[in-house]
């Protein structure tokens, strides 16, 4: 039987990936993540091959095969991200992010903005059950309108993000409530109720800072305001006729539409719309000439323009140049950095799993755990980390919950105190880290890279806290004891 590395010897691919990534960001800047991440992830993998097979005579068997059971874990997030590319592209040449937008900044004040944003978005999450759904339709639009008034794009996709995530957490159609719940054993409307005693006093948090950082805000006057929209009219054919495709959308998500099926169907219903409502833009798309349209658009450039919609990189032309820079879009192949480094982070984290390495470093962080606060730090850390390692939430989530279970089953916690736990963390912190499937995706749909909005995903950033401070306080929390739950003792 191969022998299980120690937990010094586990460090060194984390210290190898650092050290690269130094030099990485410090020659690549803001491209590090188009490539050179990638490379740093898959040269750290290289020496976990290394270590495993030369030093503890772990098999290339099985260390593929955790390989490939990670990747066949995102396979379908690959493919929802390609779908989330085809309709960032389609719905804005079809003119239905530029109708939000307009609509939007005739409802949405500036004083209210960020605290609406994020309110928003938490409402259509818990609807839909997924976040990302959430920031590539509803978000994508709220950036634009935060732009017309002049908020920091860190701010407002804070403001997005922390919303889309408070319904991600729990919403019982979300996959990622599913997973934590099923995964500790925990029923799934326990684990819901459970989470409102950190989740509600979290969103509340944050939901107050972003107003006061609203009302603080200096909001261009109406006159550039109203040369936003008006530019925005004067390119696209804005009608209320087009708000049809995302309230479809949303019928086939609370209809249960599987994820695949019902992004296919958004991206198709913008693509039928643009070439309805747009025929101009979708002719400049496909010719590449501004103001070229003739007043018919012709079946080779209505193909051509709607296939480049999908799949590649798009801009209209506004006069604008912000305007110009917020509807531009890459389609389908904007997301395949993002998937390049989804496929390279489950392939370090599969063979951190694989050649015992991760089990190693969390029995070092489960050793001498004693008391409430200390095992649920310990599992909010350890939730933090494999985000950091594994580079998907469903991975972290599915990790913690299994190295902790029999922890909080020997110390005689309940199981919907790890449920809760899990989610405080793996799920809710997988969109700060960069090279996480979530932050990846969520910065390159919004165009705001990922440590710009860190700061600003409060709801995101107070959640593990809570997570802890609730355990230090002690309130809900229950040992079992002679068949019988009474409050924990020990912190």
């Amino acid at each position: 039987m191969p022998r299980t590395p120690s937990w010094a010897v586990s460090t060194i691919p984390f210290i190898v990936l650092v050290v690269v990534l130094v030099f990485v960001i410090r020659i690549f800047g803001a491209d590090s993540l188009s490539g050179g991440s990638q490379v740093a992830l898959l040269l750290a993998s290289a020496v976990i091959v290394l270590i495993a097979m030369c030093f503890y005579g772990v098999p290339w068997e099985t260390l593929e095969n955790s390989i490939l059971e990670n990747i066949r874990s995102v396979g379908t997030a690959l493919l929802i991200l390609l779908l989330i590319g085809a309709i960032a592209g389609t719905w804005m040449v079809s003119g239905v992010v530029p109708t939000l937008i307009c609509y939007g900044m005739q409802v949405i004040i500036p004083s209210v903005f960020l605290a609406a944003a994020c309110i928003i978005s938490a409402l259509v999450s818990v609807m839909t059950g997924s976040s990302w759904t959430t920031i590539a339709t509803v978000g994508v639009a709220l950036i634009g309108i935060g732009t017309a008034y002049g908020f920091d794009p860190g701010w407002s996709a804070g403001a997005i993000i922390s919303g889309a995530y408070f319904g991600d957490k729990i919403s019982p159609l979300s996959d990622t409530t599913v997973l934590a719940s099923s995964s500790s054993g925990t029923p799934l409307f326990t684990h819901i109720r459970y989470m409102m005693v950190t989740t509600v006093p979290s969103m509340l948090i944050s939901v107050l800072v972003f107003l006061v950082a609203s009302l603080l805000h200096h909001s261009p006057d109406s006159v550039q305001t109203g040369e936003f929209s008006a530019v925005l009219k004067s390119t696209f054919n804005i009608s209320p006729w087009l708000l049809a495709v995302p309230v479809l959308t949303g019928i086939l998500i609370v209809k249960k539409v599987p994820a695949l099926l019902t992004l296919f169907l958004a991206a198709l219903m913008a693509g039928v719309a643009a070439i309805l409502a747009q025929p101009h833009i979708v002719n400049e798309v496909a010719t590449g000439i501004h103001g070229g349209y003739s007043g018919s658009l012709s079946a080779h450039d209505a193909f051509k323009g709607l296939m480049l919609s999908v799949y590649g990189p798009t801009s209209v032309t506004t006069g604008n140049a912000g305007l110009d820079a917020l509807i531009s879009t890459r389609g389908m192949t904007g997301m395949l950095n993002t998937i390049f480094l989804i496929i390279c982070s489950v392939t370090f984290g599969g063979l951190l799993t694989g050649s015992g390495m991760l089990q190693a470093l969390t029995a070092v962080l489960t050793r001498h755990i004693s008391g409430r606060t200390g095992i649920v730090s310990s599992t909010v850390g350890t939730g933090l980390f494999c985000n950091m390692t594994t580079g998907d939430q469903y991975l972290s989530i599915i990790l913690t919950s299994s190295l902790y279970r029999k922890l909080y089953e020997s110390k005689g916690y309940e199981k919907r105190l790890l449920s809760r736990s899990v989610e405080d963390s793996a799920t809710v912190t997988s969109v700060l880290i960069p090279w996480n499937s979530c932050g990846m995706t969520q910065s390159t749909v919004l165009k705001v890279p990922t440590l710009d909005y860190l700061p600003y995903c409060l709801f995101n950033l107070i959640s593990p806290l809570m997570s802890v401070t609730v355990a230090l306080i002690g309130y809900r929390i229950y040992r079992h004891c002679t068949g019988e739950s009474e409050p924990a003792i020990s912190k």
